[in-house]
């Protein structure tokens, strides 16, 4: 039987969830306290949160300033990966961003993830630029990437 996925958006109550994969997908994860601020603080975030059978398997944060919106964050529970649903939760995120009055998007992308940068050109992204030694944890540049909507 093929699983069903939905979308909602994310409350505090699903923090816990979105630690989890956070933990589970980065060297350099967020805290709880940060994910708590932007979800309850930042009147510009959103976080999309992606569910089957009740089970949170992935997120995606955007902050929508006027018409740019931004990506900080994509992850797909380490088990659920290679379905397509991050491709599946960024054309959501699109949506949602052109839905509150976005004309273009915009992330980072370590410059050494060419699976993400792939999918991220798949869906139309552009290469913008390099943000020198954006990541912390070991220097890394940063692809600043961006599509229209």
């Amino acid at each position: 039987m093929e699983e069903t996925y939905t979308y909602r958006l994310a409350t505090v109550n699903d923090l816990q969830d979105i630690i989890e994969i956070e933990h589970a997908s980065f060297t350099l994860p967020w805290t709880q306290e940060a994910f708590y601020n932007e979800i309850v603080h930042n009147q510009f975030a959103y976080y999309l949160l992606l569910e089957t059978d009740g089970k949170i398997v992935g997120y995606c944060g955007v902050w929508v300033i006027i018409d740019d919106a931004h990506i900080t964050n994509v992850a797909i529970r380490p088990e659920y990966r290679g379905k397509k649903l991050g491709e599946a939760i960024m054309k959501q995120a699109m949506i949602l961003a052109k839905r509150y009055g976005s004309a273009r998007l915009s992330l980072e992308v370590r410059v050494s993830n060419y699976v993400a940068q792939n999918l991220y050109r798949k869906l139309g992204f552009q290469d913008g630029g390099i943000r020198k030694n954006y990541y912390s944890d070991n220097g890394e540049d940063a692809l600043v990437m961006w599509v229209m909507l």
